[in-house]
């Protein structure tokens, strides 16, 4: 169901709820409010999904795999400031404590719809922690924000296209959690993109995890139609997160700046930013199509 047909939807039930026998049968009007109000919270008539967050260094040696933590860590305060769950779904740890690449699944029905238009290169510029000379460094991260999609008619992904394959769960230093191989990775052959869910105890909850955050990746991709992004989605190709290709900077020296280039919206106190207030970004960008 699109945008319009959501809206469509909407208005049928508001002429049910308007019926004097709408009340009759109990059970079947509270099944119309719920769907009434899914509708109403799914901004605008489109669909709201739990979100899968996905944070992927790129240039910028250690300050990026910094500022990837810092990334995830904001998305997380931010979750934690409107009440959603939060799960690290797997993540690729470096010995400075940053992060290669991390997951985290933001669990309620209305995070994608606030956090979707988070997906992009995110870009950096402070004094280095990691350089002895205090010198300005620039470093980026891309950021993929994708629904959680149970099985819908429109994604229905052929076992043909799928590489399954399984592995030890992960825990902090390298340590395996078990001698089980309960970690799941797919393969979606044509597109190239790959997950690996290690959240789970059991090999089936994680394969059924991963093909549902392998379904929001695909259904991403179509909407956004652009073969560029069959790149910027693999796991194993990060191509393009560098200087020219960022939505949004974070310039902590000089300045102080956050501004997100597609709209012209900043805030200047990116201390609030990184401690999770991104209410002035989602709001600035409701509406905005890539």
């Amino acid at each position: 169901m699109n945008a319009e047909e959501g809206k469509k939807r909407m208005q049928e039930i508001e002429m049910l709820m308007g019926l004097p026998d709408f009340w009759e049968n109990k059970e079947e009007a509270q099944k119309l409010m719920r769907e009434y109000n899914d509708l109403k919270e799914s901004d605008g008539g489109e669909r709201s999904f739990p979100a899968v967050v996905h944070v992927i260094a790129g240039t910028g040696g250690d300050d990026a795999e910094d500022f990837a933590r810092m990334l995830a860590d904001m998305y997380r305060r931010y979750a934690g400031r409107k009440g959603f769950a939060v799960y690290e779904v797997e993540k690729h740890a470096t010995p400075q404590g940053g992060f290669k690449n991390i997951m985290l699944e933001i669990d309620d029905k209305r995070a994608y719809g606030l956090l979707r238009n988070e997906t992009g290169v995110h870009r950096l510029v402070r004094i280095s922690p990691f350089n002895a000379k205090q010198q300005r460094h620039t470093s980026f991260a891309l950021v993929d924000v994708t629904p959680k999609l149970p099985p819908l008619g429109e994604v229905e992904i052929p076992e043909s296209d799928v590489e399954v394959s399984f592995t030890n769960s992960s825990g902090p230093g390298g340590q395996n959690v078990n001698k089980r191989e309960t970690a799941v990775r797919v393969k979606h052959v044509p597109s190239g993109i790959i997950v690996r869910v290690e959240r789970e105890r059991s090999q089936a909850q994680n394969r059924e995890a991963a093909f549902e955050i392998l379904r929001g990746k695909l259904f991403a991709l179509m909407r956004q139609r652009r073969v560029q992004t069959l790149r910027d989605l693999s796991f194993d190709r990060q191509v393009g997160i560098e200087w020219g290709n960022q939505v949004r900077s974070y310039v902590l020296h000089p300045y102080k700046l956050v501004k997100d280039l597609r709209v012209n919206y900043e805030e200047r106190d990116p201390d609030e930013v990184f401690d999770g207030n991104l209410d002035g970004f989602v709001e600035a960008l409701k509406g905005y199509t890539p």
